[in-house]
């Protein structure tokens, strides 16, 4: 296991050991409704621990490893809607990136006062990795939500104790020619960071087709990104946007993510190794999109019933 940082008193270090074991399970379990995900097209020469610090390439906190233990600097926090704040931290260095690949996330963790354990949550940028200095996170508030709580109360100058990177999905340019993302509320963040990273990068020909279901309009956070998107790319990148209770006069289409409405927009042959399904969002949402697991109580969702194979069904 690296050595923990001589900064952090005897205290903390005996939680950073128990991050360390039950870091990586906690991180499996958890909902991506509470995550935000980072991307990077090419790999980072600089890490956010600085030039050849645990951030960099072949360095434990290199891509796709679970590296050192840092402290970020909040910068600014900003209200997007009435229960998501956009909080951008300053890495360390300056002149660094977050050293991540396309999706990577870090581990945010806090220790609740008179508490043995600490919250851990898994959590990825939201903003071009490529760009130096910072890390933006979207983070949605739950109603008792331990970490979404503490994240929603940093301040301007206050620090976040984080871990990472871990990889979650090994993508490749132009492994599929159909890639349809399905998001569900805070499900959105995952699928912003893969149409970041494909889009930014010149070399990725991919074409995607975002179906995003939300509860009422003010749900539909990274709106204005998503259709500078597709103002920029109008033959490779489409969105359709449903919500549930549209208010009055919306301009949004009401209903949730039904068959229908995928048999409608996805994109790409079901047979076809070429296209790939990815899906975040509520649990309730996910079971019925791409069923459930079990040997004996498993059940089949929409995708499998409409032809799709698993293995071309993935899951944030």
């Amino acid at each position: 296991m690296s050595q923990l940082p001589s900064r952090f008193p005897r205290k903390t270090a005996v939680v950073l050991a128990v991050v360390g074991v039950v870091g990586v399970t906690a991180v499996r379990r958890a909902s991506c409704q509470n995550q935000a995900f980072a991307e990077s097209p090419k790999p980072c020469e600089r890490g956010p621990w600085g030039p050849g610090g645990r951030g960099g390439p072949g360095g434990p906190g290199g891509p796709g490893r679970m590296g050192a233990f840092t402290t970020l600097r909040l910068e600014s926090s900003e209200q997007v809607n009435h229960n998501t704040k956009r909080l951008r931290f300053r890495l360390p260095d300056p002149t660094a990136n977050t050293g991540l690949t396309l999706t990577s996330a870090i581990i945010t963790f806090h220790k609740p006062k008179d508490a043995w354990l600490p919250v851990i949550r898994p959590y990825t940028p939201i903003n071009n990795i490529n760009e130096p200095g910072y890390i933006e996170l979207l983070v949605k508030k739950y109603p008792n939500g331990k970490a979404s709580t503490y994240l929603h109360s940093l301040q301007p100058g206050d620090t976040l104790n984080i871990r990472g990177p871990m990889r979650r999905y090994p993508w490749r340019p132009n492994e599929f020619e159909h890639v349809n993302l399905i998001a569900g509320g805070a499900g959105i963040t995952p699928m912003y960071q893969l149409i970041q990273g494909i889009l930014n990068n010149p070399e990725d020909r991919s074409k995607i087709k975002l179906i995003f279901g939300v509860n009422s309009d003010a749900d539909l956070v990274l709106k204005n990104e998503l259709d500078a998107f597709e103002r920029k790319f109008p033959d490779r990148f489409k969105v359709v946007y449903t919500v549930s209770d549209p208010g009055e006069g919306s301009p949004f289409p009401k209903g949730k993510i039904t068959k229908e409405l995928l048999e409608r927009e996805l994109v790409g042959a079901k047979d076809s190794k070429g296209t790939k399904v990815f899906l975040c969002g509520p649990p309730g949402m996910e079971a019925s999109v791409a069923g459930t697991k079990g040997r004996f109580f498993g059940q089949a969702g929409i995708l499998e019933e409409m032809g799709y194979s698993k293995e071309q069904i993935q899951k944030f």
